[in-house]
């Protein structure tokens, strides 16, 4: 491809430069209203000016680019800096396209710099981009540019001015920058990338630890707040939402000291920890692994901000999705510790690097090893269905080869990570008796997924998931499997899918479970005996197998993780506000349906049978229609994660263990915890603040979705009254305690309310929605205008873009009552 430029004509070329210059994607270009006569007179102007001028760039002779330059002495940077002699300014804006070419922006950048090298008189480029636009200053630094400082850039008579990175790029920076260089895991570990990675996590860090009342900001002014750490202040901007949650605003967070300058210093992510140790509650035990965990978790930010971004997840395929997220847990602010992976382990085996792998397959000898599987399923149909004859023959082949009898063993699949760093130096002796038999790889690749230890099949997507154990240390737990656990695994997903297909309410709302349908485990007989249940060292070995979600679409259907919904691209555009706007819907009736797939089928498990699921955005897969519209639920990791509270539910003897004493308080957090306070609470601001769908109408929406089921089920009445969701407030549930008390079991699974941080109340958002009893001969009062399939094109319009400043007043509640913790 050859990239060329010739001078802009600003007659001929406007009307193509106004599709570029207004266009969503270049919105740092500062022209997104413009008109096609605006854009030519701009041109005009920097086409008479003689320290500015315009060229258009060419991709094979097709245009594709625009690029600027100009004198910084008398232009743009005027007075914000001393320009020197060979200085020249530069601005570049690549062409939308419909279909992004890998690297395209990269060649783009780097023959613009090329040509303006070619001037002899220039000795170093200077830029200017926006403090918000990631993408660009990770483009400058990838050509040799580093920041100066940060900036304020004024406005032109009547446009606003902008917070600016001033870099630099000199000849010899950009020439190095050209240089070949060997493959470098770390290549994404940059000042840029870690710098806004850091803002990020301390923005999220903030708004958690003080929504669990760890931490006490003191009002600034409106919308600012101040940190006190030691001598030190933290200070933000923040916005305030139902359930006392803090929206920070990552840009605003800078840290002040005695000695800093006015504007303060960029914060440091190890250090706010270190200086907050006390009130987060962090014993010297915890603190060096959370700072690790800490350090992971801002590392895998920083591949995410250096990668390219997907342009348009909202019309992309499952497993891009996948791949595509940005965040992990919402809550949990170390939540991609991953400790044991190195920086080549996470590039082949983090969800985020989309990369594909195959998995080790053991034959594990039956003295030691166990199978279990689904009532309609049995061992060899399982694996010739997952392996294929030709692969069972070449590992019955290497068995028979060590003289060994391939019915003596249980095959099974392994994460390579868990085989090359654990098993094989751990399990040495089980391996040199032949009681683990390396077989070699799987024939078919594999994608790991957000949970990272559980495994789609990318070359047959209608295969199952297989999930693995992975001993590494994530979100307050080591990620393995336990071969005693995994026994009764497929048995308790038996019981739950057939509790779903034999309810009439569950069947209607389409939620389907993903069973677990069988698993195997080795049980290393001198770990076991020097270990207790529950630790690490029981759960090395052992994998599952669960059904993919691929068979269940219908044609015109498509799949993607519910953690989705709350994906954010680069510019702060929630994907959940792009699936509503591309559905054609109005937001409440968009949002309702998502409610029904998914609120619905929540309430009726636990109304009637007092039945919860672990429904975070990673254990959800929602099936989209062509439009982008919810159509049903898909549950899945339920044998770790359900939870039976109901002491009179008949179980299976192989279910049993999943039934657990639950006070009769606490087991509607199962829902106000888990749906509202983990994924509601930050659904409903992104809306709200995309101006898809204000946050009353969120949580208004939610409450019709609770009362019409609770009509719906009038002989449940009885249980309503006992586990009131409309009750004024409820128990503050706190995670990001349980992890900084102890982040290596946050939980005992056994157990798992016995463990709960419980501190203070939170206001219920549908307190305010409670249903009304009609008075004898009354009809009962209308539900609040709730948008239906019906709507008309007016209505749904009017639904379509809220006022975004409608709602200022009550953005920022006043604080929540809290309870003081003890101590």
């Amino acid at each position: 491809m050859e990239l060329t430029l010739r001078p802009l004509d600003p007659v001929l070329d406007a009307p193509l430069l106004h599709t570029w210059v207004t266009h969503p994607k270049a919105a740092f270009w500062l022209m997104q209203g413009c008109t096609p006569e605006e854009v030519e007179k701009e041109y005009a102007r920097i086409a008479a000016d003689p320290h500015h001028d315009a060229w258009l760039g060419l991709a094979d002779g097709t245009p594709a680019f625009l690029a600027e330059r100009y004198d910084p002495a008398h232009r743009e940077l005027t007075g914000v800096y001393a320009a020197e002699d060979g200085d020249v300014g530069m601005h570049f804006l690549t062409a939308p396209a419909g279909t992004p070419v890998h690297g395209f922006t990269r060649a783009v950048i780097t023959a613009v710099m090329e040509w303006l090298f070619a001037d002899p008189a220039v000795r170093r480029v200077v830029v200017e981009p926006d403090a918000r636009n990631t993408a660009v200053h990770a483009l400058n630094e990838a050509v040799g540019f580093r920041v100066a400082r940060r900036v304020r850039i004024p406005g032109a008579p009547g446009k606003p001015g902008k917070e600016a990175l001033l870099s630099f790029c000199t000849r010899e920076q950009f020439a190095a920058s050209q240089a070949p260089a060997p493959p470098d895991p770390t290549g994404h570990l940059t000042p840029g990338h870690w710098a806004e990675a850091t803002r990020r996590l301390l923005a999220k860090a903030i708004g958690e630890f003080t929504h669990e009342r760890l931490l006490t900001p003191e009002p600034r002014g409106v919308g600012s707040y101040a940190l006190r750490a030691g001598d030190a202040e933290y200070r933000f901007e923040a916005r305030r939402y139902a359930l006392d949650h803090w929206r920070v605003d990552p840009r605003t967070v800078t840290r002040h000291a005695p000695g800093d300058p006015p504007e303060g210093s960029a914060p440091d992510a190890l250090r706010f920890f270190a200086e907050l140790r006390e009130p987060l509650g962090l014993s010297p035990e915890v603190l060096p692994v959370y700072l690790e965990e800490i350090t992971s978790t801002l590392a895998s930010s920083a591949y995410k901000l250096a990668g390219p971004e997907d342009p348009d997840l909202a019309t992309a395929d499952f497993q891009r999705i996948e791949a595509g997220m940005t965040e992990g847990h919402p809550c949990f602010v170390a939540n991609n510790g991953r400790l044991g992976l190195g920086a080549a382990d996470y590039r082949a085996y983090a969800p985020e690097t989309g990369a594909r792998t195959r998995l080790v397959w053991l034959a594990a000898h039956r003295d030691r090893a166990a199978f279990t599987c689904a009532a309609d399923l049995d061992y060899d149909t399982l694996l010739r269905a997952e392996l294929g004859p030709a692969v069972l023959d070449r590992f019955a082949a290497r068995l028979r080869a060590l003289g060994l009898a391939p019915d003596d063993y249980l095959l099974m699949p392994a994460h390579p990570w868990q085989w090359e760093h654990k098993l094989s130096v751990t399990f040495a002796g089980e391996v040199a008796a032949r009681r683990l038999v390396y077989l070699g790889e799987s024939e078919d690749t594999y994608q790991p997924q957000q949970s990272i230890r559980t495994f789609f099949n990318t070359s047959a997507p209608r295969k199952h998931y297989v999930k693995t154990a992975l001993s590494v240390l994530n979100m307050g737990f080591m990620r393995g499997l336990s071969a005693a656990y995994m026994e009764a695994t497929p048995a308790i997903n038996d019981w739950v899918a057939g509790l779903v297909d034999q309810d009439e309410v569950l069947r209607g709302t389409g939620l389907v479970v993903l069973r677990e349908l069988a698993a195997a485990g080795y049980r290393h007989e001198a770990y076991e005996a020097a270990t207790a249940p529950g630790s690490p060292y029981r759960k090395m070995l052992a994998a599952l197998w669960r059904e993919s979600p691929v068979p269940r679409l219908a044609e015109g259907e498509r799949l993607a993780t519910m953690a989705a919904l709350l994906h954010t691209d680069r510019a702060g555009r929630p994907l959940a506000a792009a699936l509503v706007e591309g559905s054609g819907l109005a937001p409440e009736v968009w949002l309702r349906r998502y409610l029904d797939a998914y609120l619905t089928p929540l309430l009726h498990a636990f109304y009637a049978y007092g039945l919860a699921f672990m429904p975070h955005g990673e254990n959800v897969i929602l099936v989209l229609d062509e439009a982008g519209a919810v159509v049903r639920a898909l549950f899945k990791d339920i044998a770790e994660e359900v939870v039976v509270m109901d002491p009179d539910l008949p179980l299976p003897p192989a279910a049993e263990r999943i039934r657990a004493e639950v006070p009769d308080d606490m087991q509607l957090l199962s829902v106000f915890t888990d749906v509202f306070d983990c994924f509601f609470r930050f659904l409903a601001p992104l809306l709200d603040e995309a101006g898809v769908l204000g946050e009353e109408d969120f949580w208004r929406t939610v409450a019709e979705c609770a009362r019409d089921y609770r009509a719906a089920v009038p002989d449940l009445a009885d249980r309503f009254e006992r586990h009131d969701l409309f009750a004024p407030e409820f128990a503050l549930s706190c995670l990001n305690r349980l992890q900084l008390r102890n982040n290596r079991q946050m939980v005992d699974l056994t157990d798992p309310s016995a463990a709960l941080q419980l501190v203070g109340t939170l206001r219920n958002p549908l307190a305010p929605y409670r249903p009304r009893t009609p008075t004898p001969g009354q009809a009962a009062p209308p539900t609040a205008a709730r948008a239906t399939e019906d709507a008309t094109p007016v209505a749904r319009q009017a639904h379509a873009s809220p006022d975004p400043n409608a709602d200022a007043g009550r953005r920022n509640p006043p604080p929540e009552p809290r309870t003081p913790t003890p101590g």
